[in-house]
C-alpha cells in the first residue's frame, strides 16, 4: 500500500463514499430498500431476545438496532455488514447488568466505543488477522455453550429468582429448579424450535424467525386463553409511560437523550463513582471492544469472500466505535456486526450500506407501530430462537473438523479457549489462547532450525577435506528459542576441529538471542582453537552482525561471500589418506 493509500485507509463514511463513487442510482436504492426490509424483519425479534438474554428489557435491543444499526453502516468501512445486538456479547453484558444495572452497561458501552475509535486511529484493524483460528473457534464455541445454558430457564419455564455469575453455579441453580419445569412453556419452545429447523427445508425465502415467532405467539395466546399461562414480554416487563403510569410490555417511542451515569444501577440508585467501579467497567469495556473488533472484522472478511469486495478494517472499527459511543445516550446497548443478518443482507441483494440503514428504519417503524403486538411474544419462543442462534454461532462442524484433523497444539489451544470461556470469561480465554498459541508456534519454528554436517555432500563440497576440517550448514531462523540449542550443538561438533565452515544461506533471521548464543559459541571455539568461517550470509543476518559490530578476528572468525571462496582455503585430503579404508568407513569411495 502506498503512503497516500495508507493515509486514507481510515476515514469516516468509507463504505458509503466508495459505493457512491461507483455510481449509485434508483436501481441500487431499490435493491437496498428491499434488502433492508428483509433484514429488518429478521432483526426485530432477535434484537429483543438478545436484550432479554443480556439482562435488560427488550426495548433496549430495539434501540440498539435503530441507533447503532444506522450509525455504524453510515460511518463504517464494510458495505454489507448489519450491526446491532449480537449473541456473542451476552456472556459479557449479563454479569455487568447483574452487578451495575443498565447504567453500568451503558457506561461500559461508551467506554468500549472509545477503545474501538482508539484502535482505529492506531491502525490496529489488520492485527485481528493474526488471531489463530483455534482461538476464535474456541471462544465462540464457549460463548455458544454459555448462551444456550442461559436460555434453559425460559425454555423449560423454570422458576429461578436470580442467576449466579459463574457457569458451574448457574448449572447448579438450573438443576435444582428442574422440578419447576412448566409444560406449556416447553410446548411453545418445542414448536418454535421445530419450525426454526424445519422451515428452511421448504425452500422458502421467508426467514424462519418470522413464521416461528408468529406460530409461537398464536400458540401462547391459545394456551393463556385456556388457563395454561406462558410468560410473555408483556407479563414480565413493564415501563413507565410519559404520564407516570406503569404499563406492560415495551414503549412505542425512542428514549430522549439521557446521560448513562444518571440512570439507576442494579440497586435502583444512580452509580456512585469509585476506583472499583472504574476498574470493573474498564475491564468490561475492553472485553466488549475486543469482541466487537473481532466479530465485526471477521464478519467483514466473510462478506468479502461472499461478494468479492474489500472492506476497510480501520474504517469499520471507527464506525463501530462511533456507534457504540452514541447509542448508549439513547438507550442502546453494545453493538457489533452480526454475521447471520449481514449474510442475509447480501443474499437479499444489498449493494451498499444504505440497506443496513434501511434495516434500522424498519426496526424503528416496528417500535412505533407494533409495540403492543410485540408484547405478546412468548419468552419460551425467544429462548428457542436464541438456542438456534447459539448453535449457528458455535460453528460445531468446523470445531469438530479442527479437533479431528488439526495438530495437537491447535487442539490444545481450542480446548483452553473453550473451557476458559465457559468457566471464567472471554478476556482470560482469548489472552491465554493467544499466549499458548504463540508459545507453541515459537517451539515449532525453533524445532525447524537444524544444523547438519555437509562435509561429505558432493553437491556442496566436491573434494574431500583434510581431517580437522568440516563444513556445517544451518537451516532456519536463529532466534532466541532456537539459537542456544543450535550453537551449543555446533560447539560440540567443533571441539576436535581446526577449521569449520558454517554455511548460513538458509538462515533468514538473527535476533538478539541469536547474537548472544553466537558470542558464547565463539568463546567456545576460541578455547578449542578452532577457526570459524561464516559463508553466504543473508541480508538481515549480515545487517544484524554489522550493527552488533561483529568483525573478523585473525585465526578465530572470518567471512566469505560464497562456499567455494571458503573451500579454496581449506586443505584437501591427500590420496594416500584413503589407504586402508573400506566402503563402510567412507561411503564416498
Amino acid at each position: 500500500m502506498s503512503h497516500r493509500a495508507h493515509l486514507f485507509s481510515l476515514r469516516i463514511f468509507h463504505a458509503l463514499r466508495e459505493a457512491a463513487a461507483e455510481g449509485y442510482g434508483f436501481s441500487s436504492l431499490s435493491k437496498d430498500v428491499l434488502a433492508g426490509i428483509s433484514v429488518g424483519i429478521i432483526a426485530i425479534p432477535l434484537a429483543m431476545a438478545l436484550a432479554i438474554a443480556s439482562g435488560v428489557p427488550p426495548q433496549y435491543g430495539l434501540y440498539t438496532a435503530i441507533i447503532a444499526g444506522f450509525l455504524i453502516p453510515l460511518c463504517g468501512g464494510s458495505r454489507f455488514s448489519v450491526s446491532g445486538p449480537t449473541a456473542a456479547f451476552i456472556v459479557i453484558l449479563y454479569p455487568v447488568v447483574q452487578k451495575y444495572g443498565l447504567s453500568g452497561l451503558l457506561l461500559a458501552t461508551v467506554l468500549s466505543g472509545g477503545i474501538l475509535v482508539a484502535m482505529a486511529m492506531l491502525r490496529l484493524g489488520r492485527f485481528i488477522q493474526y488471531i489463530p483460528e483455534a482461538v476464535t473457534l474456541g471462544f465462540t464455541a464457549g460463548i455458544a455453550v454459555v448462551i444456550a445454558t442461559l436460555q434453559l430457564r425460559d425454555l423449560f419455564g423454570l422458576t429461578v429468582v436470580t442467576m449466579p455469575e459463574h457457569y458451574l453455579e448457574k448449572l447448579q441453580v438450573l438443576l435444582r429448579a428442574a422440578d419447576t419445569a412448566h409444560w406449556p412453556a416447553m410446548l411453545v419452545a418445542g414448536v418454535t424450535l421445530w419450525l426454526m429447523l424445519a422451515w428452511p427445508k421448504l425452500g422458502s425465502r421467508v426467514p424462519p424467525h418470522l413464521p416461528a415467532v408468529i406460530v409461537a405467539t398464536l400458540l401462547t395466546l391459545a394456551l393463556n386463553h385456556y388457563g395454561y399461562p406462558v410468560e410473555t414480554i408483556g407479563s414480565r416487563f413493564q415501563y413507565t409511560a410519559a404520564d407516570g403510569s406503569v404499563a406492560a410490555g415495551i414503549p412505542d417511542m425512542l428514549p430522549s437523550l439521557q446521560w448513562p451515569w444518571d440512570l439507576p444501577g442494579a440497586d435502583g440508585q444512580p452509580l456512585q463513582w469509585s476506583s472499583e467501579l472504574v476498574k470493573d467497567l474498564l475491564t468490561a469495556a475492553f472485553a466488549m471492544a475486543m469482541l466487537g473488533a473481532i466479530e465485526s472484522l471477521l464478519c467483514a472478511m466473510v462478506l468479502d469472500g461472499m461478494t468479492g469486495r474489500r472492506h476497510s478494517a480501520n474504517s469499520e472499527l471507527l464506525g463501530q466505535g462511533i456507534g457504540n459511543i452514541v447509542a448508549p445516550f439513547f438507550g442502546g446497548i453494545t453493538a457489533t456486526a452480526a454475521l447471520a443478518r449481514s449474510a442475509a443482507n447480501v443474499r437479499a441483494g444489498a449493494v451498499s450500506p444504505v440497506s443496513a440503514m434501511v434495516h434500522a428504519g424498519v426496526v424503528l417503524l416496528a417500535l412505533f407501530a407494533l409495540a403492543p403486538v410485540l408484547s405478546y411474544l412468548p419468552l419460551a419462543g425467544m429462548a428457542a430462537l436464541l438456542l438456534v442462534v447459539a448453535w449457528n454461532m458455535s460453528e460445531a462442524p468446523k470445531a469438530l473438523h479442527l479437533i479431528n484433523t488439526a495438530p495437537r497444539s491447535d487442539v490444545l489451544v481450542f480446548a483452553v479457549c473453550f473451557s476458559f470461556t465457559v468457566l471464567f470469561d472471554m478476556v482470560i480465554a482469548i489472552s491465554c489462547g493467544i499466549i499458548i498459541a504463540a508459545l507453541l508456534f515459537v517451539r515449532e519454528v525453533a524445532e525447524m532450525t537444524k544444523v547438519a554436517d555437509v562435509s561429505e555432500n558432493p553437491k556442496l563440497v566436491s573434494e574431500k577435506l583434510a581431517p580437522g576440517h568440516k563444513v556445517f550448514r544451518i537451516s532456519g531462523p536463529l532466534f532466541f528459542a532456537a539459537a542456544d540449542r543450535v550453537f551449543a550443538e555446533l560447539a560440540l561438533l567443533c571441539k576436535e576441529q581446526q577449521q569449520v565452515v558454517i554455511l548460513m544461506d538458509g538462515v533468514t533471521l538473527l535476533d538478539a538471542g541469536g547474537l548472544a548464543a553466537f558470542d558464547k559459541f565463539l568463546t567456545a571455539t576460541a578455547k578449542a582453537e578452532c577457526h570459524v568461517m561464516l559463508v553466504d550470509l543473508q541480508f538481515q543476518v549480515l545487517k544484524t552482525l554489522a550493527k552488533a559490530k561483529v568483525r573478523p578476528i585473525d585465526g578465530l572468525l572470518s567471512f566469505y561471500p560464497t562456499l567455494p571462496d571458503a573451500l579454496k582455503l581449506l586443505p584437501k585430503r591427500q590420496p594416500d589418506e584413503f589407504a586402508g579404508l573400506t566402503a563402510l568407513d567412507n561411503p564416498g569411495l
